[in-house]
């Protein structure tokens, strides 16, 4: 995945309208090198196209993908070999790396989260909380990781809230609302407790979330849908508990930290020495 806009605004952000003063002082204008993106830790690999943007984009066009979005790389693997101008790739240098390590993380946290439930049939998917411009991208990671995605954008689906059942007068008031005048959109609607989930299995949601629930919860939450409509957990859960939730039998865990919080995988630039 490419965002070639983004990517000029990454570029232009690290010159702010000037130039890379440190390379034009200390290395001539003809000075060629070959460089290697490395990753430092084991990981999920995510981003590259956006990293070989960033190279086409200062104008170097020499260089070798080795990985690819998706796959699990070892610490030492080589991932991009460039060449050309050395000062064309260390004004890439770090522009790249924001976009492959951040995107890379959160492809790795998203395959651990995947992997914690396993063979339960329990799916891992995203939320909004993402970073601003970054959507697309991030939750593109999201999926580069095994995990899918839940609403790209408020128009894709409803998700009735809380604060939407406080704001239309009740949980029934708000969902059919929402049925009238969006009458192809599916429903989402968020309950926090088992005596709410019982007001709304005959309203016949799309989905209902289970917010802040314990598996135990959960697992009652199960019984009293008995499948009528799939269910989602979501808040309080962990890597250490996820599991305990999936085998409950709900249907999706909706993970917002698999963007918001996921650690960058550390990839570095090694110049050659020629």
């Amino acid at each position: 995945m490419i965002d070639r806009e983004l990517v000029a605004k990454a570029l232009a952000e690290d010159l702010q309208g000037g130039s890379d003063i440190t390379s034009l002082a200390t290395i001539s204008e003809d000075a060629v090198s070959t460089a290697d993106f490395v990753a430092r830790k084991t990981g999920v690999v995510a981003g590259i196209e956006m990293a070989c943007e960033v190279l086409r984009q200062v104008h170097l066009t020499d260089f070798s993908v080795l990985a690819h979005d998706g796959e699990v790389v070892s610490a030492g693997s080589t991932i991009i070999t460039v060449h050309g101008s050395t000062r064309a790739i260390l004004q890439a240098e770090r522009t790249a790396l924001n976009f492959l390590s951040h995107l890379s993380g959160i492809a790795t946290l998203s395959r651990q989260w995947v992997d914690a439930v396993a063979g339960t049939g329990c799916i891992i998917r995203d939320t909004r909380k993402t970073t601003p411009g970054y959507r697309e991208l991030e939750k593109y990671a999201v999926r580069m990781g095994g995990a899918t995605n839940h609403r790209m954008s408020l128009n894709d689906a409803a998700l009735i809230k809380d604060n939407h059942i406080a704001a239309a007068g009740g949980v029934s008031a708000a969902f059919t609302s929402v049925k009238s005048k969006y009458p192809d959109s599916p429903i989402e609607i968020e309950v926090d407790n088992l005596v709410q989930l019982q007001e709304v299995i005959s309203l016949d949601p799309d989905l209902v979330l289970l917010d802040n629930m314990t598996p135990a919860q959960c697992a009652e939450a199960v019984k009293l849908v008995g499948g009528a409509f799939p269910l989602e957990a979501s808040g309080g859960i962990s890597l250490a508990n996820a599991r305990d939730y999936a085998e409950t039998g709900v249907n999706y865990l909706a993970i917002g930290a698999l963007t918001h919080s996921a650690p960058i995988l550390d990839i570095g630039l090694d110049m050659r020495v020629e």
